[in-house]
């Protein structure tokens, strides 16, 4: 099989591989500029797993670029604060407010949804796009580039043909091994997730807001999805096991062997969950290219992240948009747009990765480095911890192409 694509305003054609958040955004942010899209996914359908996503305002001016920013509204849960509890004692670390101050700061707001809802918002706007046309049970097994264009093969011997190709096929792309070649890093963190039902939720623990509690080598989190009538669960831990990358069912008694010396407060929540969902984390490292000729990556195939500052989709939302931006300004030249997409996004995405793993670090301190931990933001303003996320969460369409702008 031969697959071509059709005319379109741009005359121009684009594979996507991956049909995730990053892969659904970039399809839409490639119509934008008038490419036909051909979206080629894995699985049978396409949809997410996972439970609760974090979304900043630098989130919201990405889906708002794409059109999709009220539908994502429509489904989220707006929080009132950010908090950071010690897991030992169940004191209060940090608390950051995002009220209004919050978004006139920053221009949107701070909110919390279900990764099905948010892939969803995306996805309807993806299926009403006469340019997205959609090829799924297709797992990509290799791709060439030549003068005229790039071309993928999937496992069947089935051939795609385009201008370009962007791999938006996760932290085991076969895109990026074709175009970079390193290995995941495997991080030996374990995170557990699942959701609650609210009356199973701790009454004193249905906090609108997104609620870390940071332990010894461990930490748990929670926040309201759907309307508060569930709450979401994650809890991280440092394995004493050699781990692979992949997702499993997990054991109740397994989490709590973890979680020991936890105060009973949080430690409640462990027995809430009626099943978990085990993930074994990884990242990598960043890299000085991400692709060559008419062929880049994005989301976690170009700069997969752990969980510790709940920027991974954030951080494909803003890859898609820039994407789109580059391609604007480089007047559909899609070669040179590739490459100065890459030339903003591989240094934000870089500070954002070594950022998660220092929070990680942060998170699971013990002895003397969890008291200076529970110090450092000890007498902030909610103007200073603002000032402090600029870098994250200042991020805006019109900014998006220029090297060190919110960075």
């Amino acid at each position: 099989m031969n697959a071509t694509q059709k005319t379109t305003p741009s005359g121009q054609s684009v594979i996507v591989v991956g049909g995730g958040i990053g892969g659904l955004a970039a399809a839409l942010a490639l119509t934008r500029q008038g490419i036909a899209v051909q979206l080629l996914e894995q699985t049978a359908h396409i949809g997410e797993i996972g439970a609760g996503i974090q979304l900043g305002p630098n989130a919201f001016a990405a889906l708002d670029a794409l059109g999709v920013g009220a539908a994502a509204r429509g489904r989220a849960v707006f929080t009132d604060h950010i908090i950071m509890m010690d897991a030992v004692d169940a004191r209060e670390v940090v608390r950051i407010d995002t009220g209004e101050a919050f978004r006139e700061r920053f221009g949107g707001p701070y909110a919390v949804i279900h990764r099905a809802d948010i892939h969803l918002s995306i996805l309807e706007a993806v299926q009403q796009n006469p340019l997205i046309s959609f090829r799924t049970s297709t797992q990509i097994a290799g791709m060439s580039q030549d003068g005229a264009g790039v071309e993928v093969v999937d496992t069947q011997g089935n051939r795609y043909r385009a201008d370009a190709v962007v791999g938006a096929d996760g932290v085991k792309s076969v895109i990026r091994e074709r175009m970079v070649g390193d290995p995941a890093r495997v991080t030996g963190h374990v995170v557990y997730r699942a959701v609650v039902e609210r009356e199973n939720m701790p009454e004193e623990l249905r906090i609108n807001a997104p609620v870390l509690w940071a332990g010894p080598h461990c930490h748990l989190v929670h926040y309201p999805l759907r309307g508060g009538q569930q709450y979401n669960l994650v809890v991280t831990f440092h394995s004493r096991e050699q781990e692979e990358w992949g997702v499993r069912e997990g054991s109740k008694e397994e989490v709590l062997s973890y979680f020991e010396g936890i105060h009973p407060r949080p430690r409640q929540m462990l027995d809430r969950p009626t099943s978990w969902k085990r993930w074994a984390t990884a990242d990598r490292e960043p890299v000085e290219r991400w692709g060559q000729g008419r062929v880049t990556i994005l989301g976690d195939a170009a700069h997969p992240m752990t969980q510790y500052m709940a920027q991974g989709a954030c951080m494909a939302l803003e890859d898609a948009v820039t994407l789109g931006e580059a391609i604007r300004h480089c007047g559909q030249d899609l070669e040179a747009a590739f490459r100065l997409y890459e030339s903003v996004r591989i240094p934000r995405s870089a500070r954002v990765v070594w950022s998660t793993r220092e929070m990680g670090r942060l998170y699971h301190a013990r002895g003397v480095e969890r008291t200076v931990r529970n110090m450092l933001w000890t007498g902030r303003s909610q103007s200073q911890f603002y000032d402090a996320l600029q870098w994250l969460y200042g991020w805006k369409v019109e900014n998006c192409l220029a090297r060190g702008s919110a960075q």
